[in-house]
C-alpha cells in the first residue's frame, strides 16, 4: 500500500527555472532540481510537458536557475509558481541579468544561481528531465538559509501546483498526518492551496491570529499566488 503522505517526507529545495529563446522569456517555480555529477558538475531539472517553459527550455538548448532564500517573495512565487508565461509577463518589475547562454537569471529573492547548457534530455512521459553542465554560478547572499518546500509548505501553508513531479492530491493526504493541518475553520484557495486558518491569521499580510475569514478585508488576497477571496473555499 501506497501512503501518499510518506512523499512529503522526501526533502526538496525550492528554484526558479528560466530560459530564454530569442526575445521569449521563460521561468517557474521548481523543486526537483539536483545534482547529478560531480566532475564535470551537471544539474537535473524536471519539466512538465505542459509547462509553457518546457519547450522553450527544450529548444535553446540551456536554462538557469536561482536559488531561493526563505525570505523570497510569496508574490514572486506565486507568479512564477501558478500563472502562466502564456498570460503575463513574469518578468516585469523582477530583477535579473542575462547569462552565457542568453538564460535570464533572477537575483530578486535569490542567494545562488547557476547556468548550465543541456547536454541530455529524458523523456519520463508526463515530464521531461533536463540534464545540464554548469558553465557559471554565484553566491548572492550566505546569511540567509534556503528556502526548502518543507517550510514553504509548513510555514507559507504552500502545495505544490498540478504540473509539480511532486503533486500530491490533499484529498488523499491524511487529516492526522505531522504538519497537516486540523483546526476545524480553513479556508484553502483553489489556484495553490495556501491554506487560511483562522487561528493563525495571515501574519505575510499583517492580519492577526482569531481573524475570521468572513471578516478579511475586501481586498485581501492570497499571499502565495495573488487570487481573491472568491477563490478560496472551506476546507
Amino acid at each position: 500500500m501506497i501512503k501518499p503522505d510518506s512523499y512529503f517526507k522526501v526533502t526538496y529545495g525550492l528554484y526558479l527555472v528560466t530560459a530564454r529563446l530569442g526575445e521569449q522569456k521563460v521561468g517557474y517555480v521548481a523543486n526537483t532540481v539536483f545534482q547529478v555529477t560531480s566532475s564535470p558538475a551537471r544539474f537535473g531539472v524536471s519539466c512538465s510537458k505542459d509547462n509553457f517553459s518546457t519547450s522553450i527550455i527544450e529548444r535553446s538548448g540551456s536554462f538557469a536557475f536561482s536559488v531561493l532564500g526563505e525570505r523570497a517573495s510569496t508574490g514572486l512565487i506565486g507568479d512564477f509558481g501558478y500563472r502562466s508565461g502564456r498570460e503575463i509577463d513574469k518578468f516585469r518589475g523582477v530583477n535579473y541579468f542575462i547569462g552565457q547562454t542568453g538564460s535570464p537569471i533572477i537575483t530578486d529573492s535569490a542567494i545562488a544561481w547557476f547556468e548550465c547548457r543541456t547536454v541530455e534530455t529524458l523523456d519520463l512521459g508526463s515530464h521531461l528531465l533536463m540534464i545540464g553542465e554548469v558553465i557559471a554560478s554565484d553566491v548572492l547572499n550566505d546569511q540567509i538559509k534556503p528556502l526548502t518546500y518543507q517550510y514553504y509548505r509548513d510555514v507559507l501553508k504552500g502545495f505544490s501546483p498540478k504540473n509539480a513531479p511532486t503533486y500530491v492530491d490533499k484529498s488523499l493526504l491524511e487529516t492526522n498526518s505531522p504538519g497537516m493541518l486540523s483546526e476545524s475553520e480553513i479556508w484553502q484557495c483553489s489556484l495553490c492551496h495556501y491554506a487560511y486558518e483562522t487561528d493563525k491569521g495571515d501574519p505575510i499580510s499583517g492580519i492577526d491570529p482569531g481573524t475570521r475569514f468572513q471578516d478579511l478585508p475586501d481586498d485581501w488576497c492570497c499571499p502565495i499566488c495573488g487570487a481573491d477571496k472568491s477563490q478560496f473555499f472551506k476546507d
